[in-house]
């Protein structure tokens, strides 16, 4: 998914140790709700795979499902043009609101994989995401245009899931797994940079629910990455 914010130019020089403490405070918040986020998803992923009656309601109702993922983007949406005007709290809740949603849905993959791949690909997920966070934040590159050329790799992952639905082939999520690898890598690194730039940005009563959306699309970065890893790596149940 893109980017739910607009863009904001990445910064590469020099800041004071004043600006350093405020993207310190920023950066803080953004990975503490993403990390809650990331909790609740798997908490309620694990309680949704555990159940046999809600798995069979899931699988068994596809406008059940399909429901749930315009939800998903409904949330995305409202979340992103409104933040601006959206108290912490307001955003707060529809963060893991989306986060819950998210784990509704995420039930099916863990059902789909094998636990041991399941847990080792989110533990190369999660130092893949590591690497590519520092790299953002230290790099003084800008990386505004790996960021437009990302953005258009999504846009064609977009393309070809939907085609996935109605023509499954595993060349086909083969080639979906080493894009979707390299879109949100270089997302993650994109976005760290961009986070760090709107902290400068924004105004205090702001930081709040900005982070809650920067939250949000580091927190997309990682489960995509996830998807696109497991995609690749992935033992599937027999």
């Amino acid at each position: 998914m893109a980017n739910p914010f607009g863009a904001a130019q990445g910064r590469t020089g020099f800041v004071s140790d004043v600006d350093s403490a405020r993207i310190a405070t920023f950066l803080r918040g953004v990975y503490w709700w993403m990390f809650g986020g990331l909790a609740v998803t798997a908490v309620v992923a694990l309680a949704v795979a555990s159940s046999p009656a809600a798995v069979s309601t899931l699988v068994g109702n596809k406008v059940l499902f399909f429901g749930l993922i315009i939800a998903q983007l409904g949330l995305v949406v409202y979340l992103s043009a409104r933040v601006a005007k959206m108290a912490p709290a307001t955003a707060g809740t529809l963060f893991l609101a989306y986060s819950a949603l998210t784990g509704v849905t995420f039930s099916l993959i863990l059902l789909a994989y094998t636990g041991a791949s399941v847990a080792n690909t989110f533990f190369i997920t999660a130092g893949m995401f590591g690497a590519l966070a520092v790299y953002g934040s230290v790099t003084k590159r800008d990386l505004t245009g790996m960021g437009r050329f990302m953005f258009m790799g999504l846009v064609g992952l977009v393309i070809a899931s939907v085609v996935g639905i109605f023509w499954q082939n595993d060349a086909m999520q083969f080639v979906m797994g080493v894009v979707g690898v390299l879109v949100f890598s270089g997302l993650i690194a994109y976005d760290t940079q961009r986070l760090r730039a709107m902290a400068l940005e924004v105004s205090g009563e702001q930081m709040g629910s900005y982070a809650i959306v920067g939250a949000l699309s580091l927190y997309l970065d990682f489960i995509n990455l996830f998807i696109s890893l497991l995609r690749l790596f992935g033992d599937r149940r027999n």
